[in-house]
């Protein structure tokens, strides 16, 4: 399957625009997840937690499946493929276990916001902070693999897969008489 020029312009910008959407959405979790580690004010913590879980539900999580997807639809239609550039292949090597670990921090994220949701203005958030320990510290790697991601997209280091090659010397056989 290959796209068509401008099938492939709307893809890449629907990826594109996902993945930065996707970090500047884990930004902000992070400012709220370090807010709500670091203040004493009871109210700005019980906001912090229940706005953390709005954002992961509702804005990491949709970005982070609309990377994905678009980022398969463009290397399946492209030259670039799936399977043949390293720079691909460890693209997809990173993100899926990144989702997979996104969708595990889901949990501990629905914990909090569920314990804002109850508590009263003078019960003690202290028992959860170990919660939001966890969640600055993975909100902090995911900024960093996504960084990484990011620099794999705009460097693309060299090299081709076995099966790259493999690919590309079979299509110069068949264009060649």
């Amino acid at each position: 399957m290959t796209l068509t020029p401008s099938l492939r312009k709307l893809t890449l910008t629907v990826h594109v625009m996902s993945s930065v959407g996707w970090f500047g959405a884990v930004a902000a979790f992070l400012a709220l997840a370090v807010a709500a580690l670091t203040s004493q004010d009871a109210q700005l913590v019980r906001s912090a937690d229940l706005a953390m879980d709005l954002t992961a539900w509702f804005v990491i999580v949709p970005l982070c499946f609309a990377s994905l997807l678009t980022g398969l639809v463009s290397s399946l239609g492209t030259p670039w493929g799936l399977f043949r550039h390293y720079w691909v292949l460890i693209k997809l090597l990173i993100t899926v276990p990144a989702t997979l670990v996104l969708l595990v921090h889901m949990q501990p994220i629905s914990v909090l916001a569920s314990a804002a949701a109850m508590r009263a203005a003078t019960s003690s958030s202290a028992d959860l902070d170990g919660l939001r320990n966890l969640l600055v510290t993975a909100a902090g790697a995911a900024l960093l693999v996504l960084l990484v991601l990011t620099m794999l997209s705009i460097y693309k280091p060299r090299g081709m897969t076995r099966y790259g090659w493999r690919r590309q010397r079979e299509q110069r056989e068949v264009s060649q008489p």
